[in-house]
């Protein structure tokens, strides 16, 4: 028996202006791994392509991973960097294998197309028509027709923050080796509602994403193959952005179209729970400064929410909105992470360690899509840290992945620790922190750029937690994203 089993994932914000070329999936060096380097890579580690790699050796399978390309969320893929990834994927596949384990996002958009897996997917089945193909999907994915139609299996993440990255390629893995043994004939349903679910009312420690979840889970307890319910990613502008479902049976298809229409009912019927509100800026500090004054002694943190600037969302990530009002408001015994700013890091490593320095920080991006200019603010401190700001997570999101925040600094304004990095690397894991020597469970305040995932390391140290509106592409009000593209009407852009 012999797998290709590779990895294209990139979750594409429409409205962001980080650019994405081939070098954003290779993490610092001049291409993504293939091969040998790949399995290297992501063997042991809490990804779906680690469990992919698990069960190929786990059942004495030939394998080989042609690539693995993994890329922080940006604006759409350049065409030059999609064909590479998806040409190592194709020719591996044209030179003979048994099945296909994909390790894919669910939410690539390229410069030419906008379901940038169901393309793969289309050249897969083209170059080999008879491949049974499985595809571990993230929880965002915005599901298209082609990925149902050429996929043989799809199953979703059921957390989030993602926790369960090894576990879902495990599904995905496991129902196609089943078919490969003739132990199991998977046959599967999927559908759309027209609704776009607010990501900061996606998270799956809270209704009724939930409960979705896991009736998921009861669905596979009661034999379903997989059942996955998809939220969607609506910080993209694209035909099919929003909520889906796909459902997986053993050769059973009405009872797979049941099931999906029975989660797609589900989720509609508790679409205003979807709904997001954030509150003024100002208010949320102020509400932040009562908290902390409250605060018994020796407890965690108050956690600051810059939600609407998250790099794990396609954020510029160095917007000063909300450290600016951090700022303003003179918060003393805090850390902020972290504004990307690789300028300002060179200044910082000229400048050596404790040296005094004054930066523009921050608002080096302008963001035309929604007619902002960036904003730098002049920050003056003391270089506090200068480090490579490489670390392995060592929390339940992506365990034993290496980050790569590129040089990073931080800087002491005062009262305020604010790391400064180059790469774009989201706060879910403590091990950022103590990669530049900073403990955030001894602060008063934490600011996170972050929506969800930080729960999956750090929300355990959080005394209380204070959503702060600020600007950015990540931004939750609908109306300053002016969707052109999305199918209409569509929930809550409509009123339906």
């Amino acid at each position: 028996m012999k797998l290709v089993i590779a990895q294209m994932k990139h979750e594409t914000n429409t409205f962001s202006p980080v650019p994405t070329p081939l070098a954003r999936f290779a993490r610092g060096s001049e291409a993504p791994p293939e091969g040998d380097a790949a399995i290297a890579a992501y063997r042991g580690t809490g990804s779906a392509i680690g469990a992919f790699i698990e069960l190929a050796e786990g059942a004495g399978a030939q394998f080989v991973v042609p690539v693995a390309a993994a890329a922080a969320p940006s604006g759409p893929v350049d065409d030059a960097a999609y064909e590479h990834i998806a040409g190592r994927i194709v020719d591996a596949v044209r030179a003979g294998c048994d099945a296909v384990l994909l390790d894919l996002h669910g939410a690539m958009v390229t410069r030419t197309y906008d379901d940038g897996e169901g393309e793969l997917l289309r050249r897969i089945r083209a170059a080999a028509p008879g491949v049974p193909i499985g595809v571990a999907l993230d929880m965002h994915t915005n599901l298209y027709d082609a990925m149902g139609a050429n996929a043989t299996v799809l199953a979703g993440y059921q957390t989030y923050p993602h926790v369960d990255m090894h576990e879902t390629g495990q599904r995905a893995g496991r129902a196609l080796l089943a078919q490969l043994a003739r132990r199991a004939r998977p046959t599967m349903a999927w559908g759309r509602q027209p609704m776009l679910p607010h990501v900061m009312r996606q998270g799956t420690d809270d209704s009724p994403n939930r409960e979705l979840q896991a009736r998921c889970h009861e669905m596979e307890a009661q034999g379903a193959l997989a059942a996955s319910v998809f939220v969607g990613f609506p910080n993209a502008d694209i035909e099919y952005a929003g909520l889906s479902a796909v459902v997986v049976t053993d050769n059973d298809s009405a009872l797979a179209r049941r099931w999906c229409d029975e989660l797609l009912e589900r989720a509609w019927s508790a679409r205003a729970q979807f709904v997001y509100t954030p509150e003024p800026l100002k208010q949320s500090m102020a509400r932040a400064q009562s908290l902390a004054a409250a605060k018994p002694p020796g407890s965690g943190p108050i956690v600051l929410l810059d939600h609407s600037d998250n790099c794990a969302s396609g954020g510029t990530m160095d917007t000063m909105t909300v450290l600016g009002a951090m700022l303003d408001a003179g918060l003393q015994d805090a850390a902020a992470f972290a504004i990307f700013d690789p300028a300002a890091v060179q200044q910082m490593i000229a400048a050596g360690v404790g040296a005094q320095v004054t930066l523009a920080l921050g608002g080096k991006l302008d963001m035309p899509s929604l007619q902002l200019k960036g904003a730098p603010r002049t920050v003056s401190g003391r270089v506090r840290l200068i480090c490579d700001g490489r670390h392995r997570n060592v929390g339940a999101m992506g365990r034993g992945e290496l980050q790569t925040m590129g040089p990073s600094a931080v800087l002491d304004a005062g009262g305020i620790e604010i790391v400064v990095i180059s790469n774009h690397v989201e706060p879910h894991d403590l091990a950022a922190f103590t990669a530049v020597g900073i403990a955030p469970q001894h602060k008063t305040f934490v600011m996170l750029k972050s929506r969800v995932h930080w729960r999956a390391g750090l929300k355990s140290l959080a005394h209380a937690v204070v959503e702060c509106n600020g600007s950015g592409v990540c931004t939750s009000d609908y109306a300053a994203l002016a969707h052109r593209r999305v199918r209409r009407p569509i929930y809550p852009l409509d009123a339906l």
